[in-house]
Parts: C-alpha cells; structure tokens; sequence
C-alpha cells in the first residue's frame, strides 16, 4: 500500500520492542518503524492478560499488562514510531544499496539498513477443545483470551472455565466475584500452575465459590453464537452439562515464528540465535534479535532480561550503521536526551542540576498516559 524508510524496522510491538524504541531514539537518536500481527501495542501482556498484575518490572511493585503498555507508549511517544498493525512482517530483501526492504502481508514495504527482530514467541494460536461447533460462538461466548474489552462482558455471566495451567487459575480467582457463578473443569484434579495460585483456588472451592469438576469439555450447547450451555465428560464416562453464559478454555498457546522463520537466520528450538550477546546480533549481519524471540546460552526469559538486550542491541545497531562505537549517554546530565524528551533543564536551591517539566505539557503531548 505504501514504501517507508527509517533506520530500525523493529519486527513486534510488545514490551520489550517498545523499550527498545525509547533505548534507539534517547541514545543514538535513530527512528523506528515497527510491525506487529495484533491490532495494539503491547505484545502478550496487553493481548492475553491485560489486567493481570505484573510484579518484576524494575522500580514499579505491580503494574497491569495494559498499563506496562501504556507507560512503554508513553516512553516511545517523543521519538514519533511508526506502528504497522493487524500485519505480519512476510518478505525479506536485501537491496543494492546494502538496506533491506521488508514486505508485510498488508503490501507496506518498509526500507531500513537495520532490522530488530522483538517478536516474542512469534504469532499466537490458541490451543482449542477438540470438540465441534466452536467457530460459531467464538469471540461472542467463547473466549480464548481475555483481551481488553472482553472481561465487562463476563460480569453476572455463568462462567465455565477449562484448563490446568496459571492463566485458567488466574482468571478463577480474578472473576469469581464477578460472576454469577463459575466453574473450572481440568481432566484432572492436578494443577500445572504455582503452588500459591493452586492454594487459592482450592480455598475458593472448599469455600464453595468456585465449582470444580475433574473432567473434560465434549460439546457447547446453543444457538446463533449465544451460548447456554457446555457439555462435559468425567473421567468415570459420565456426560453431563454444565450451565454457562461464557466459556473460558484457557488450554495455553501454540507459538510461531512465521516467514521469518524462512528468513535464513540461525535458529535454535524456534528461536533465532544470538551470536554476540554485546550486541544482540544475528547471523545475518544488520539483523539483530531480542526478548524471548532470541536465543543464547545462559538466556533467562524475563521481560526485564528484553529490555537490558535493547541496550545492547541499540548500541550493535549504531555501530552497524555509522561503523563506530555508540557513545553512550546519561538521561540525568545529556542535554541532547533532555533535549529529545522535551524536558528542561533547572538549577535547584542546593546548585544542583535537576529535571522538571510541567505535568500539564506532558499529558498534552501524550508524554504521560493516564496521569
């Protein structure tokens, strides 16, 4: 549809790919377009768990997958990134001038001479029942993620929730106050989730404010998407159904890398390999790979463990593009950040050199998101 051009086409607005904008634009002053599969920002946190509260993100003690987003956004505003969403980063070229074309299936083509592969674990797949007569009632009264704008719709709804794992438990203990009532069914009476998110769960039940069956789903009953019930099997061979508005099977996701997969990167297990940590680097030269799509020995999947490998993949980008050290810079002395942020520079009472700008200009220029 159109031909864009940029120094880094990052590959995944997720969390880690977001920071990595604001790592780019503070210290080498380098722009960013990105590509992302889902219609929003926010990769996994803002998609899968929206309202589930994070609790390892350096200097903030909880924070909701939506609202990582939204201050990540905010972080990444001053530097103008471009986001290319609903698409999938589908053709790679290399071109005579040494940049590369990146075509999604959209029909952008988008020129950079680097590229920062942040996709997370790829493209998602929702593992599902293996029952028939889903595709009518999905995204009405099934569910497979709890995106934003979904949990209203299960307020005072007969909720049945299927699976054994964190995200099935998780939503058991966040929606039982809200529904009318709820039911988790697992084939079995197991749990593959933390032990403290298990005890909870077992305590709702003894409490009797969440129903529990060891079982499996075996059909929906309904008609025109409108869901009324969902037909269960135990282990024993009995058939019965369980009153339900919704239906939660929360049975994980099959990731994927896509046609960059087909891209001639070194991959290891689904992941592409990191060849030079400093970096970040691919290889392929001019490519770099961070967050839980790259690999490397000693690598801890943390989304904190992403945001360090931003650093260090702004810092290979730079020296790929300009074939010179990036020098780095601090953000509480740098006029040339403090310049790019918009903020300004103020003497306090003490001589010292502090940072101030007024609340009200930083909400207006989108610089503070929900303030």
């Amino acid at each position: 549809m159109a031909d864009h051009k940029t120094d880094v086409i990052i590959i995944g607005a997720g969390p880690v790919g977001l920071f990595a904008v604001a790592q780019l634009g503070m210290q080498a002053r380098l722009s960013c377009h990105l590509i992302d599969s889902l219609d929003r920002p926010g990769g996994q946190p803002a998609e899968l768990y929206p309202d589930k509260p994070i609790y390892d993100i350096p200097a903030i003690p909880v924070i909701t997958g939506q609202g990582l987003t939204n201050a990540l956004m905010a972080q990444a505003q001053p530097f103008s990134p471009v986001l290319h969403l609903g698409q999938c980063a589908d053709k790679l070229e290399k071109l005579d001038d040494g940049n590369w074309r990146v075509s999604t299936d959209y029909g952008e083509n988008i020129e950079a001479p680097t590229i920062l592969i942040s996709s997370g674990r790829g493209l998602f797949d929702p593992r599902k029942p293996k029952i028939d007569g889903l595709a009518e009632y999905e995204n009405k009264s099934i569910f497979y993620a709890l995106r934003a704008g979904v949990r209203e719709k299960l307020q005072g709804q007969h909720l049945v929730i299927a699976g054994g794992g964190d995200s099935a438990l998780d939503w058991c203990m966040a929606l039982e106050k809200e529904a009318a009532s709820l039911t988790l069914i697992h084939r079995r009476s197991g749990f593959r989730a933390a032990d403290d998110s298990v005890q909870k769960v077992k305590q709702l039940v003894a409490g009797g404010k969440v129903n529990f069956i060891v079982a499996e789903p075996a059909g929906v009953v309904g008609e025109n998407g409108v869901l009324t019930g969902v037909q269960i099997k135990t282990k024993e061979g009995d058939e019965f159904t369980l009153r339900a508005d919704r239906f939660l099977p929360f049975f994980g996701m099959t990731p994927k890398l896509g046609a960059l997969e087909n891209w001639g990167l070194e991959m290891e297990r689904g992941k592409i390999v990191v060849t030079d940590t400093r970096y970040a680097s691919t290889s392929i030269p001019g490519i770099f790979a961070i967050g839980d799509a790259s690999s490397y020995d000693g690598k801890q999947e943390l989304i904190l463990t992403g945001f360090q490998e931003a650093a260090h993949a702004t810092a290979g980008i730079y020296q790929h593009i300009y074939e010179k050290p990036l020098r780095v810079q601090f953000t509480t002395s740098s006029s040339e950040i403090l310049g790019a942020l918009g903020v300004e520079k103020h003497v306090d009472s003490m001589g010292e050199i502090t940072t101030q700008t007024p609340m009200e200009s930083l909400v207006e220029r989108g610089v503070v998101v929900n303030a």
